[in-house]
């Protein structure tokens, strides 16, 4: 699912928290670099939740927001999603992992191969 570039930030910092936030908490840390409406912030996470790209937690009388999957499940499913819309998924895949250096193409083969199913 395709994001803008403030839902990707938002994304970003959610993934880096270490518990859900409230819409003041991801407001005050998106604030320290650029100059955001507080209903800016609070539109966006909200349109991430309609798109399911968050939860909302309930707490006292804000809501939390917490990633509804983990960064790499999210990049994975764009990037099958992408694979899956070509007619030579197999070309495509190929071509991909040419453009990695060597070194990184080994490294994620051999991360994928220690993964327990």
């Amino acid at each position: 699912m395709a994001m803008g570039d403030l839902e990707r930030e938002v994304m970003t910092k959610l993934w880096d928290a270490r518990e859900p936030l409230t819409v003041r908490q991801v407001h005050e840390l998106l604030s320290r670099d650029r100059d955001l409406a507080y209903t800016t912030v609070m539109t966006v996470l909200d349109r991430l939740a309609k798109k399911g790209l968050v939860t909302q937690q309930k707490a006292d009388r804000a809501y939390r927001y917490a990633p509804a999957q983990t960064r790499e499940e999210m990049t994975a499913g764009l990037m099958f999603d992408a694979l899956s819309a070509t007619p030579d998924r197999d070309a495509a895949l190929a071509y991909f992992m040419g453009q990695l250096p060597p070194e990184a193409l080994a490294a994620a083969l051999k991360a994928a191969a220690d993964r327990k199913p």
